[in-house]
């Protein structure tokens, strides 16, 4: 039913099907700057997660100074709350757990339950990115 396609930029198929979902998600239903939204594209490791045919959430991860940021998890509104955030989180994770790094995101206030859900921890303090609160959080693993 869910298959899960991991993916580089090379792609463009599934590049444009992915950018599509961040689009609604982030610059339609959140007001992000789409200038902000579509940086690193090119080093990050993507994903879609399809049901059936139809691609219906995304999220990508990147490395940087500070280990392996986790970035841009996106559901479409109409399959939220059905568990898909949890079966592309776990892809994710399954596939950074061997890079031994700190394994790191910057959580929207709204999502904080569902990373801790997941295993993630709240560090620091509240901060503001593309306009919206956000919180480091870090996988418990590392």
């Amino acid at each position: 039913m869910f298959k899960v396609k991991r993916f580089s930029t090379e792609n463009t198929d599934l590049a444009e099907k992915a950018i599509a979902i961040r689009r609604t998600v982030f610059v339609e239903e959140q007001g992000v700057d789409a200038n902000l939204e579509y940086d690193h594209e090119e080093e990050c490791t993507h994903y879609l997660l399809f049901l059936g045919d139809k691609p219906v959430a995304t999220a990508r991860w990147r490395e940087t100074g500070k280990g392996i940021k986790l970035e841009r998890f996106a559901v479409l509104s109409q399959f939220r709350n059905r568990g898909i955030g949890d079966i592309i989180l776990k892809e994710v994770l399954k596939d950074v757990s061997s890079l031994e790094k700190v394994v790191y995101l910057h959580s929207q206030l709204k999502a904080i339950p569902f990373y801790e859900r997941n295993g993630f921890h709240k560090e620091g303090d509240l901060f503001t990115e593309a306009g919206i609160g956000h919180f480091l959080m870090k996988y418990a693993d590392r």
